[in-house]
């Protein structure tokens, strides 16, 4: 199985020679099928053929066109962090991608340990459980945390995350590319929002915004950094983020965009001594953690860092004799903050 930056070198170019050519070739015919699929369910809901249900509580969708990781939880976390300040009670909901029965999956424990306050619900039933969230727990708004390709439920703003360092998955649809669905899809979207935007350029944001703005005329724009705030161990402990500065570090993650959490880590001044990627979603065995270990302390690292996401299924402090942090990600705004909060204002919330 290829890691996923095996992936994305074969599938954008940059890994050539004659079999890498022939992949592709094979990966351009199953694009076709799965393009296919795509757009013949995405034409049913335009159509009105497949159901959609409306429920009695306006729905916010995060989502994005690519596969992987675009920052889609820091976002959910702002937007619930941003109407629980307007006094609104907010309900998240979610696949549940990744997770075993009856647990939850790395979101949710990310989510549940960020926002204390905030329910999330998880089923792939998701009409289900924004009913239960309305009738149960009185929910005022909901937030549907990766929904854009769900079009069961339906919402009153869909918000698309565009990754800079990826906006539009190597312009072909999986397994070509990245794509979920072709970039047109775009249109659907009442925000796009370029997430990880400070490690484009200008001209590259600019690019970006520009055939964004050509897919989707009517949507508000906005851009985001993905900016770490602090570091934080199992037990709740944290460290200022320069603790990295001039460090040695042993890294690692499984999720999505592995390449994106490494350039937050040289970013941030860490002198990288090893790193691993596991698969997104990974559920960490008790050999994974052998294995890490033995690989931390080979390395000659005096720190292991990895995400949140892989902090919360972890639940160590060590690493073998080695400390273990996360980073904590937050939202910062570059351009468009004002754009997003009124396209949130519009929401049709119900008086009490």
């Amino acid at each position: 199985m290829l890691e996923p930056s095996d992936f994305y070198d074969l599938v954008s170019g940059r890994k050539r020679g004659v079999v890498a050519t022939g992949m592709r070739v094979g990966l351009r015919a199953a694009e076709v099928l799965y393009a296919t699929g795509v757009q013949f369910r995405n034409r049913r809901y335009d159509a009105q053929r497949a159901e959609i249900t409306k429920v009695a509580a306006p729905v916010v969708s995060v989502g994005n066109l690519t596969l992987g990781g675009t920052g889609k939880t820091p976002m959910v976390k702002w937007i619930a962090r941003h109407l629980r300040a307007r006094d609104l009670r907010v309900a998240i909901l979610s696949r549940g991608y990744g997770a075993e029965e009856g647990a939850k999956n790395d979101e949710a424990l990310e989510l549940e340990q960020s926002l204390p306050d905030v329910p999330h619900l998880q089923s792939p039933d998701r009409v289900a459980i924004a009913t239960a969230a309305i009738e149960e727990l009185e929910s005022q708004v909901l937030v549907l945390d990766d929904g854009f390709q769900h079009r069961r439920l339906a919402r009153d703003l869909d918000i698309v995350l565009l990754d800079a360092t990826q906006p539009f998955g190597f312009d072909h649809v999986f397994p070509r590319g990245t794509l979920r669905e072709p970039a047109k899809n775009l249109h659907r979207a009442g925000v796009v929002c370029l997430s990880r935007a400070n490690l484009a350029t200008d001209a590259e944001r600019a690019a970006i915004r520009q055939r964004a703005n050509k897919l989707a005329p009517d949507a508000a724009w906005c851009e985001v950094a993905h900016a770490p705030a602090t570091l934080l161990n199992s037990s709740g402990s944290e460290q200022p983020l320069d603790t990295l500065r001039g460090a040695k570090v042993f890294g690692f993650c499984g999720i999505g965009n592995p390449g994106a959490f490494r350039k937050t880590l040289e970013a941030a001044g860490a002198d990288i001594v090893g790193w691993r990627e596991l698969a997104d979603h990974h559920n960490y065995t008790a050999d994974d953690v052998h294995q890490l270990a033995a690989a931390a302390t080979e390395s000659g690292a005096k720190m292991a860092i990895c995400t949140q996401k892989d902090m919360v299924k972890l639940r160590a402090p060590m690493l073998g004799a080695v400390p273990l942090w996360s980073v904590v990600v937050e939202i910062e705004f570059l351009e468009g903050e004002d754009a997003m909060v009124a396209a949130l204002a519009k929401l049709p919330i119900a008086a009490e």
